[in-house]
């Protein structure tokens, strides 16, 4: 059985412990006693070192925690070891879990929500609420108290206790026999096995950065600590940028945004317009300077090498405005058709073009005005400009 040394010191940096085995080709390595903290609970394991030899990665076993090494240690069975853990890693990661602690704490204080689940990631971390929306006004308070609990400097301890006996726990445990229990003094009492800080200072700022709806629940991601000093000068270095592209100050910058975009928008709509009335133009044109052949259809050909037909749609459909005609559209990469005809001529294009499409292994269809698809090769291309060709 391994000693979990980090049950009751989280802060412990360096400990000697005795090997008592390997596997793995000695990669894998068991201790008596051991600092390090495995994979559980949402929270990632720590890494360091064992005999100068780097740890990649722990794992709970149950009874004991085994050591991945990047290498062999040069060490035998009952030998005794200096290991280290990797202090910032560790350090982040008790202020994300404690800072999770206290969130969860606060969204039961101020509205009754639960946390279902807990997630620590590498560049921010989640917690997902029992609630099928949540407002924006919430969130703003959460983070609020939070931060308020930060600034109060709040001790938290760690005590073990009998699951029979345990009392107002945030989230009951499920669990038998001794539950560990970390507290938030005045805020929270939850059965964790994670490592913590010792008081709610050490947590530093709490930012909530986003929302997001996942099934029946409200996924919230936020930061503590370091993590979230280093995105908020990310975030005002991303905003100072913008500003500057707007020659505005930063208050500015989302009214100057609306506006550039407002524009944007503005200046789209009139361009789409014009490209309509240029096809409308360029479809009469077209039109005109066809001549019917001895059936008196008019039949007009475009093909492109790339892109999309969608430019060529709005000329088609002017060309076949007028009476008798019929326009085909191609484009080689990828390979695809259009077909359009005027009312009254005769030729269904729904119809004829889905035919064409399906023997030479093509998708698509559309109305028996227009129609459009799409084919896998060029020589099928070929074979169904073949086929529209003939009416």
């Amino acid at each position: 059985m391994t000693e979990r040394l980090y049950y009751t010191d989280s802060y412990l940096r360096e400990f000697r412990a005795r090997v008592t085995d390997r596997a793995d080709g000695g990669r894998r390595i068991y201790l008596d006693r051991t600092a390090f903290y495995p994979a559980s609970g949402g929270q990632p394991h720590d890494i360091g070192a064992i005999a100068g030899v780097p740890v990649l990665e722990v794992v709970d076993e149950g009874e004991r925690i085994a050591h991945i090494a990047a290498a062999p240690p040069q060490t035998h069975a009952a030998d005794e070891v200096d290991c280290r853990i990797d202090w910032d890693r560790r350090f982040d990661h008790m202020q994300q879990h404690s800072g999770q602690h206290l969130l969860s704490a606060v969204f039961v204080e101020r509205f009754g929500i639960a946390t279902v689940s807990f997630h620590l990631g590498q560049d921010d971390s989640t917690i997902d609420l029992a609630a099928g929306a949540l407002e924006p006004a919430r969130v703003l308070e959460a983070e609020r108290r939070a931060n308020q609990a930060v600034f109060e400097n709040r001790p938290l301890a760690v005590s073990f206790e009998d699951a029979a006996e345990t009392q107002d726990l945030r989230k009951p445990s499920g669990r038998t026999g001794e539950l560990r229990i970390v507290s938030i003094e005045g805020l929270d009492r939850s059965a964790c096995g994670g490592t913590h800080v010792s008081r709610t200072g050490e947590i530093g700022p709490v930012l909530i950065r986003k929302l997001e709806r996942v099934r029946d629940t409200v996924r919230v991601e936020f930061l503590c600590g370091g993590r979230a000093i280093r995105r908020a000068r990310a975030d005002y270095d991303a905003l100072a940028r913008v500003a500057q592209l707007f020659s505005g100050s930063l208050d500015e910058a989302p009214t100057l945004a609306a506006a550039q975009l407002e524009s944007a928008r503005q200046n789209d709509k009139l361009r789409r317009k014009l490209e309509a009335d240029l096809a409308q133009y360029e479809g009469r044109e077209l039109y005109a300077a066809t001549a019917p052949a001895g059936d008196g259809v008019r039949r007009a050909e475009r093909r492109l090498p790339s892109g999309n037909l969608e430019n060529l749609r709005a000329v088609a459909q002017s060309f076949t405005a007028q009476p008798n005609a019929v326009f085909v559209a191609a484009l080689d990469d990828p390979p695809a058709v259009l077909l359009a005809v005027s009312a009254g001529c005769g030729v269904d294009a729904g119809t004829l073009l889905k035919a064409a499409l399906a023997q030479a292994g093509g998708r698509g269809g559309g109305n028996p005005r227009l129609a459009q698809g799409s084919l896998p090769s060029r020589d099928a291309l070929e074979q169904v400009l073949a086929q529209v060709r003939r009416f």
